[in-house]
């Protein structure tokens, strides 16, 4: 999974989308002027690499790419709020929200937002925090199932992550390579919502780079123990895994990308992010291996999923839609609730 430069693509970015080892970009608030904008860079890069799949991390909150033309989504631990008032007024409003995200990337040629977190909250950690619904496994597992209900409705797909659990550590990945010490039993609050939610068919998940050394002593991202023995032994997964972003503090501690790719792609990843070092892009190219034809099914039912979100964007304008009419009016009650400490 590769990014572009700006906001048209250069020769390069070309180049790089072209090649046979990317199957995936992911877009950044750097990409981004306006809607128009963005429709056309989306459409440029699928003429560069047809049946490409454009994500973004959307998930509402402080964790949201796109602002200006768009609607602001509250952080998911508004709608945990909800549902600890009224449980299906809050599975509702997931639903709905789920809807609204996928909707809105759909209009400027974005596949799926990667969402939603299902780490749980402790307290502990401030790179999670209020992405985080609850700090209650049930509460998040049947809030991430109406939110992934909603997406799919829009013609998109989910992502849960940071699996097995991100929520209990303080450290931050994205600069350094977290340590939880607990074991099975300490983490199968955490890793329940996952179980709940491959039961409706998860689409993907995305895998921690926090190392679990009661587990393994590699990241959960790059290990054979979490990815091939548990998630797809014990737990049966068949779909889609993201490996967290490669360029990240988490995964630095390892070795350099080409090592950390090879240990990604042996554990069971099958998307591999590098974000923001297009030296580190330019050198996996080559060394990625892309003969793995397993994996490449799985690539392709989650892409065909999302087939729906790319006819969504020849439909009538958004905005004259009463569905998002009223998640807009509903995501303004949220936050406003949000402000008052609801």
């Amino acid at each position: 999974m590769v990014d572009v430069e700006g906001t048209r693509l250069s020769r390069e970015d070309e180049a790089v989308l072209a090649h046979p080892a990317v199957g995936s970009a992911i877009i950044f608030t750097r990409n981004y002027q306006d809607p128009s904008q963005l429709a056309e860079l989306t459409a440029a890069m699928r003429e560069a690499r047809p049946n490409l799949l454009i994500v973004a991390d959307q998930e509402g909150g402080r964790v949201q790419r796109f602002r200006e033309h768009f609607t602001r989504v509250v952080p998911m631990r508004a709608i945990g709020a909800l549902a600890a008032r009224d449980s299906a007024a809050g599975l509702s409003a997931a639903r709905e929200i789920g809807w609204l995200l996928a909707s809105e990337l759909a209009q400027v040629g974005v596949d799926m937002p990667l969402a939603p977190v299902v780490d749980l909250d402790y307290g502990a950690s401030t790179v999670i925090g209020d992405r985080a619904f609850s700090g209650d496994a049930a509460t998040v597992g049947a809030l991430a199932q109406a939110l992934g209900e909603g997406l799919r409705d829009a013609g998109s797909a989910s992502t849960a992550k940071h699996f097995p659990g991100h929520g209990y550590v303080a450290a931050d990945s994205h600069a350094e390579l977290p340590v939880d010490e607990r074991d099975r039993s300490g983490l199968a609050e955490d890793m329940a919502p996952y179980g709940a939610l491959m039961k409706h068919g998860l689409d993907s998940l995305m895998m921690a780079h926090v190392r679990y050394p009661a587990i393994d002593d590699l990241p959960a991202s790059l290990s054979p123990r979490w990815i091939g023995d548990i998630l797809r032994g014990e737990y049966g997964y068949d779909g889609c895994v993201f490996c967290d972003d490669l360029s990240m503090g988490g995964a630095a501690v390892i070795g350099g990308f080409s090592e950390r790719a090879r240990l990604a792609q042996a554990a069971g990843c099958d998307y591999l992010p590098v974000c923001n070092d297009r030296a580190a892009t330019l050198e996996l190219l080559d060394a990625v291996r892309i003969d793995d034809e397993a994996s490449a099914m799985r690539r392709l039912a989650l892409h065909a999923r999302c087939a729906g979100s790319r006819a969504g964007t020849e439909s009538q304008a958004l905005e004259d839609n009463p569905r998002w009419q009223t998640a807009v009016e509903l995501n303004a009650k949220l936050t406003e609730d949000l402000k008052n400490g609801r």
